[in-house]
């Protein structure tokens, strides 16, 4: 399977993004505000299989001691396949300097990037902003 890996947001189709989104049971998210956040982001790649995104990530970061990897999705019909490996891989390296690069796992994934070499943090914590955040830390 050829898949082509763009980290630039040019000709993005943020439907699509939200869809992918919304698929992988991380709630509705408007295209405009997936756009938005996108772009103030550090870092992205964008994984494409003829011409269509099947998946995508981001990174956030201060500058020059945080980075975050944050919405790492690939569409359940590609998983496995290591496009998230690859994106992991790429924006992790984009965030090469920096003191500390951190990411959170959504529930059940933990062994994909624990594979990946990254190492679970036991003194981590989140303040709730949802009742769903509430009830996956509970």
């Amino acid at each position: 399977m050829q898949i082509d890996y763009i980290d630039s947001l040019d000709n993005t189709c943020w439907e699509t993004v939200s869809d992918i989104i919304e698929l992988v049971g991380w709630g509705k998210r408007s295209p405009l505000d997936v756009r938005l956040s996108f772009a103030t982001s550090s870092y992205v790649m964008f994984a494409y299989h003829q011409d269509k995104i099947v998946g995508f990530g981001r990174t956030v970061d201060d500058g020059k001691f945080y980075g975050l990897v944050v919405d790492l999705i690939v569409h359940p019909d590609h998983q496995g396949s290591g496009i998230g490996r690859f994106i992991l891989e790429s924006l992790k390296n984009s965030l090469e300097g920096y003191s500390f690069t951190t990411l959170t796992s959504e529930v059940g994934k933990e062994e994909f990037y624990e594979k990946q070499g990254w190492q679970k943090q036991t003194r981590s914590f989140i303040w709730p902003r949802s009742e769903q955040q509430r009830k996956l830390f509970t």
